[in-house]
């Protein structure tokens, strides 16, 4: 059944366990709403079922919930990843660093196998701050600022092909990100090997022919506070 991401639960419940080992399936919080695309488009019951969000390698501390807003501590650096597995469809999610070069994201299409740097394979939609370009000269140089702006990339041998190619990454054609304390909104359209990426309301960034095009959604947790926000998935045929 197709199926909609309505609106947010104002109050959820988090369920905390003991500390998790590697690839422990505890549920971490319940955060979101999901109802049948139907009831949407004939403006009907908006009745659904909660997102819940499993542990993969971090710990219980590292995520909470205060009132509207999923708080992510950033450490140690791991993911959660969905209760399910998708396909086709259509993420909408809301972000804000509370670090100056924060980093982060979120993966799609991923088995949330961690690897040797904690992180799982899939196709990344990169959240950064926008300080991290000042923070991470290299041999003297700055990363270009196309970096912070919502990058997509394959990782933990996923291959796609990127529509804006910088390297193997695709860049988004214009710089719409936000800084620190100030939310972005990302639509991620996700669609037979195929995704899309609207930052604050513009489609500005894809990829296609993802080798890998179904699998769990995980959020990131990479060394920086990050909040999260509205998560709505629209499942698609």
């Amino acid at each position: 059944m197709r199926k909609v991401i309505l609106f947010i639960v104002p109050f959820c419940t988090v369920l905390l366990f003991k500390v998790s080992l590697l690839n422990a399936q505890d549920l971490v919080a319940t955060f979101g709403k999901e109802v049948p695309w139907q009831n949407v488009v004939e403006a009907g019951d908006v009745s659904g079922e909660s997102v819940k969000w499993f542990q993969v390698n971090t710990e219980p501390e590292t995520w909470r919930i205060e009132e509207d807003i999923l708080v992510c501590t950033g450490l140690p650096i791991g993911v959660i990843r969905s209760e399910k597995e998708y396909e086709n469809f259509i993420m909408h999610i809301e972000w804000r660093h509370m670090e100056a070069g924060g980093n982060s994201g979120t993966f799609v299409w991923s088995k949330a196998e961690p690897g040797e740097n904690r992180l799982p394979d899939g196709v990344e939609v990169q959240m950064l701050e926008l300080d991290w370009v000042n923070q991470n000269i290299r041999n003297g140089e700055k990363p270009p600022i196309a970096y912070v702006h919502g990058e997509l990339f394959g990782v933990g041998g996923v291959e796609i092909v990127p529509d804006n190619p910088r390297g193997v990454r695709s860049k988004s054609v214009e710089n719409r990100c936000k800084g620190k304390g100030e939310w972005n909104t990302y639509d991620v359209v996700c669609v037979d090997g195929t995704v899309k990426l609207s930052v604050n309301g513009k489609f500005v960034n894809g990829i296609s022919k993802s080798s890998q095009k179904k699998g769990y959604i995980c959020l990131e947790a990479e060394g920086a506070e990050i909040h999260f926000r509205n998560i709505k998935i629209v499942e698609l045929p």
